[in-house]
Formats: C-alpha cells, structure tokens, sequence
C-alpha cells in the first residue's frame, strides 16, 4: 500500500500523546509544571497592562488571567491520503462503553482492526455502567457524519444482516493502541476462522509503553479519534444552548466561563490525598479549587461550570467564593432536563460535560485521568489552550503560567501533529 509521507509523520507523532496519556495514567498524579508556557512571562493581572510573548496573550481587564484562543488546528489527513480498502469479507462489531472519553479511543481501535483485516465496520451501540443503560449510537452521535467521515478507509453499515446473529461472533480482546502485530497474531487467525469477530477494547498501562515502531495505521487511527464523532443534532442543541446560558450569566467578562471537572463521587473515592513534597496530587477538593483560582487571580464573580450533575453539600464552599458556580441541573433548558438528566451518571450526562469543556474558556481538571486527557486534545485541536492544572496551592508564589497543563505547556506541538 502506498504511504504519503505526511501519514507517516502525523502517525508515528500521534504515537507521542499516548505515551504521554500512558505516563499520566501510570503515575495517577497530575503534573506539576515546572517550566513556564513557552515564551510566556508573567502578566500584571492588577494593571491595566499586558505583558504578551510568543504563544500567551492575557486579556487583562481587572478580572482575571483570561488567556486568548490559539489558532484552530487543521487535520493533515485528506481522502487522497489513503489507498481504497480491501474488500470487506466480513464483519467487526464492538460497544462504546465508560463515556465518551473511552468512546474515541474504541473507535480508533475498531477502525484500525476493521481496517486490517479488510472487514465492514458495524455501527456500535452504547452501553452505560448500569445494567440496562444501553443507547442506539445516533441517539448520541451523529451516525451519518461516522459513516461519510469513514468513506475510502472502511466499509461501515448500520446494522448487520438479518441472516447472521451475533451469537456466532468471536469475542476478541484488544489492547488500546493495538499495533498491527498484535492483529496479525492474536485477531486475524480468528477472524480468517470465524468470518466474524466482537471486539472488546481493554486499557493497560503497560500497552502505553513508547514504541519505535512505525505503522501504516497510525493516521487511520487518527482520523477515527478527531474526525469520525460529532453530537446528533439534539444533544448539540442541549450543549450549545448550555453554554449560551453561561455564557449569558458572564456578561462581566464577556461571556467567558471556567468548567472544573469535579465530581463528588469520585473525589470521596480517591480521597484527594497528596503524594509528596511538591504538592501534586491525584484530586483537588472545592475548597482547594476555589482557593487555587482565587489565588491565580480569577474574579468572585467569574461564572464556573461544575461536571458534578447535581448539588452537593461539599460545594458550598466553592460557592461562597464564586457566587455563580453552576451544576448542569442549574444551566440546563427545563423542557430538556426529562430525558438528560433522567438518571444519575447518564451517557447522556457524561457526553455533555465533556463538549461542555471542551468549549469552556478555561478548563480546570480537579480529577486525574482520561476525561482530563481527552478533554485537554480536543481543547488544543481547537486553539483552546487555557488549561490549568491546580498544584502546590499553599503558599506558593508561582503565577498563573506554571499551572498550564503539560499537555499544553510542553508537547501540544508534538502531541497532536496528526493536525496542522
């Protein structure tokens, strides 16, 4: 098969943000930057000044370190790119599960396998945490948009034929990042066998080990991670009309707003203790948030978004800081508020905080992890790179430039290359 030399860079560098997810996964600790936003210095946030370098620009207008947007990134992948596939011979079938942050890594697996082997992709369904809590793909996403943004790389349909049960598939479990030698070994045998095979994608932190290893599939997997998912138009409506409300509820600063991943429930179970001398930790609680952001000088009355659905006694203090924090039970249209907010830690739930932000002007992860990861690529696709990390909260005198996320401050440019 052909090999354009753009596919192959944009492959092996996409290598490098798994390695780095990998590293965070592995530690289970944020970061704590060290070394400032390139080029960047420290802005006078309590003047009417500001000081600007290389890729930072603060707005200053006495209300806190708001960062400008960076340029929209272009994805280097174009249809010419990519040879015509095989013809298909069969079929793969897999499930979307854990939240949307899973949902673009399983896709990109699926893709690359399908791919492969020279089989038809069937559309996934979504299955929740709780027994039950399964959904139709185009309830969530936009299932004519996969299927185009596929076309000349995999044959997709939306449902098997009615002459073959899904009874009679293999159940293969796949590595993320599956490398074309682990399909060689362990998938395609049963797949030649079989005809048919059900993929299960396991994460490990061993598999996000650095590899030299260069691989035609490497741009296929990108373009399954950032240009095959988009919202059905009805949950887009939710989020957009969802950020409009906060957006209106910050007129004092333009529109602008800070989304914080914080979910009670999480924080209660990794108990948000510290490990080590430099302050990094796993979680940040709602006192520790509204102290970092009050410290790193955002306003009292600048408006945050919580992920957290529904109120919790533990957020008062939060409040008390910031006035206008909001949950989404707050934000969202009461007409809509039935079917997405009709159970606790819903799919529905999850895929609009992670849009939610991924659009916010600043994002803050509370929480360590893969929505923190995921969330922070598509922030950097979309110039969107204001993305702080809370570390070393007491008594440190470090400006609002050594809270960027590592994701940002040092390997945006690399991790990411798969765009241009």
């Amino acid at each position: 098969m052909g090999v354009d030399l753009r596919q192959v860079v944009a492959g092996i560098l996409t290598l490098t943000m798994f390695v780095m997810l990998g590293n965070m996964i592995k530690r289970e600790h944020f970061d704590y930057v060290e070394e400032k936003f390139p080029g960047a210095v420290d802005a006078e946030f309590d003047s009417g000044k500001v000081t600007e370098r290389g890729l930072v620009t603060f707005k200053n207008m006495g209300d806190g370190p708001w960062m400008e947007d960076g340029q929209q990134l272009r994805p280097c992948w174009t249809e010419s790119t990519f040879d015509q596939p095989a013809r298909s011979k069969g079929f793969v079938t897999f499930s979307l599960t854990n939240g949307p942050e899973y949902h673009i890594l399983q896709i990109s697996d699926a893709v690359v396998v399908a791919r492969y082997v020279g089989a038809t992709l069937v559309i996934p369904d979504i299955r929740g945490n709780k027994p039950g809590d399964e959904r139709k793909f185009e309830e969530v996403y936009d299932v004519e948009k996969f299927v185009k943004s596929l076309d000349g790389v995999i044959k997709v349909v939306k449902a098997l034929p009615n002459d073959i049960s899904i009874r009679d598939f293999a159940v293969v479990k796949v590595p993320n990042r599956v490398t074309e030698d682990h399909i060689a070994q362990s998938v395609e045998p049963i797949f030649k066998t079989k005809g048919n095979i059900r993929l299960a994608t396991y994460f490990s932190s061993v598999n996000m080990r650095k590899t030299t290893q260069k691989s035609n599939t490497d741009s296929f997997a990108c373009l399954a991670m950032f240009g095959t998912l988009e919202l059905h138009s009805d949950v887009n409506e939710v989020v957009n009309s969802m950020i409009e409300r906060l957006r209106s509820l910050s007129r004092k600063f333009d529109g602008r707003f800070i989304a914080v991943d914080l979910r009670v429930d999480l924080l209660k179970k990794n108990s948000c203790h510290g490990s080590g001398s430099s302050g990094t930790k796993s979680c940040y609680d709602a006192k520790e948030i509204a102290l970092f952001l009050r410290k790193i000088g955002f306003d009292k009355d600048t408006t945050i978004y919580l992920t957290q659905s529904r109120w919790d006694g533990s957020l008062d203090i939060l409040k008390d800081l910031f006035p206008n924090t909001y949950t989404k039970e707050r934000v969202m249209p009461e007409d809509k508020k039935t079917k997405f907010l009709e159970s606790e830690d819903s799919e529905f739930e999850k895929v609009i905080d992670f849009y939610i932000c991924s659009r916010s002007d600043v994002f803050v992860p509370a929480i360590s992890g893969l929505f923190y990861a995921n969330v922070a690529g598509k922030r950097i696709v979309s110039g969107k790179n204001q993305i702080l990390v809370p570390a070393d909260i007491q008594g440190s005198s470090a400006s609002v430039t050594d809270h960027f996320s590592p994701y940002v401050s040092k390997k945006n440019h690399l991790a990411y290359s798969c765009f241009c």
